[in-house]
């Protein structure tokens, strides 16, 4: 077999070069434009399983996956042609032992003086744990999104049903009270009738949690943050006029998020209120909203001066169903729930910072649109 690396020619170095080509970590192996092997070093051998002389007395094709075989073409093609350098592929072969190996192949040319292609250089990478682990992920993925979208249409079947069955009930209530009028004072029956309206409660919580769902990109539209705080503002401002809470709305009004305009008006709304609602009674009470930008975010801070949360008691709890932090009766712990899936969904996240009796700061993170009217939907 012909050297690559003729003594003659390199009488002080061919030691060494033979030991540096037979010692890379990745295979080499030397090919004719024909795609039969010329020569391959150590690595190669034991990537395949093979000797050298095996090797040599085999086709290359007969020990490529057949699915893989044309992996070449297009590229080698403009190799070639000398419309590129070089070319990557990947492309499974089959061990001596019968098991596949994954490989990502790097082929350049080896040209004669004159710039003539004479033989190819192919540089091996054993990727096959990489593949095996991506292939893993992939088919994880797909199980979960198939799960997701079993859960989803489960979801909406228990919901659809849920609704029903406890609509029947009250209509049912509403007859026998229209017929039995003493039964408005039977204890049992006001134990029933208040069992029927938790159900209708909890079925309503239900199907607001069931609603939710990942947005995608192309359902996001450009959004100015500053109308939809100011609209916001607007719907609270009897309540906030009632407790006297003043709302400072220092929100930039050339921002614009990427969002949906139910989740934002939802979003901005269930922090005021909450801010409202958990108000200290020692003193004036004041909400001011804010915003900043990070890169390829818009931050929207919401500071109010309330009664405050223990986020060392509850901070792992706060954004979860059904917890509540206060004693207000009609806290339910569902629309903090609701809210940070809203932001999440639509790529977003959100912090808090709270002192018990100083007050809570929300800081929700949007993804920030281009603040042109030319895209806006």
């Amino acid at each position: 077999m012909k050297s690559l690396f003729p003594e003659e020619s390199f009488p002080d170095s061919y030691d060494h070069l033979e030991k540096i080509f037979n010692n890379t970590y990745n295979g080499i192996a030397i090919l004719t434009l024909d795609g039969d092997w010329i020569k391959v070093n150590d690595s190669m051998c034991d990537m395949l399983g093979y000797t050298k002389n095996e090797l040599y007395n085999m086709k290359i094709e007969n020990i490529i996956f057949r699915d893989d075989l044309g992996a070449h073409a297009t590229k080698y093609e403009r190799l070639m042609q000398g419309k590129i350098d070089r070319y990557r592929v990947m492309q499974r072969y089959f061990h001596k032992d019968g098991s596949v190996i994954w490989f990502l192949i790097s082929v350049s040319l080896i040209s004669a003086i004159d710039g003539k292609p004479t033989q190819m250089i192919w540089q091996f990478s054993d990727i096959t744990s990489r593949k095996l682990s991506q292939d893993k992920l992939r088919l994880m993925l797909q199980v979960v999104r198939e799960q997701n979208e079993r859960l989803t249409s489960f979801a909406d079947i228990i919901t659809h049903n849920l609704r029903s069955h406890s609509g029947n009930l009250m209509t049912v209530k509403g007859f026998l009270e229209d017929e039995f009028e003493w039964l408005k004072y039977n204890d049992n029956f006001k134990l029933l009738t208040n069992a029927i309206e938790n159900l209708e409660e909890t079925v309503s919580h239900l199907t607001e949690v069931a609603k939710i769902k990942k947005v995608e990109a192309t359902e996001l539209e450009t959004l100015n943050l500053y109308d939809y705080v100011e609209k916001a503002i607007y719907s609270v401002a009897a309540v906030a006029r009632n407790t006297k809470t003043n709302i400072i709305n220092d929100v930039d009004e050339e921002l614009f998020i990427k969002g949906v305009p139910a989740y934002l008006d939802s979003i901005i709304l269930n922090f005021l209120t909450n801010a409202i609602k958990y108000r200290s009674d020692d003193r004036t009470p004041q909400v001011e909203l804010s915003t900043s930008e990070v890169e390829g975010y818009v931050i929207l801070k919401i500071a109010d001066n309330g009664m405050g949360i223990d986020l060392e008691k509850y901070g792992k709890k706060l954004f979860q169903l059904y917890k509540t932090f206060h004693t207000n009766r009609d806290s339910i712990g569902l629309g903090l729930f609701i809210t940070k899936n809203h932001i999440e969904s639509m790529g977003g996240k959100v912090e808090v910072t709270s002192e018990v009796d100083v007050g809570t700061e929300f800081s929700i993170f949007f993804k920030k649109a281009i603040n042109s009217t030319q895209d806006l939907p």
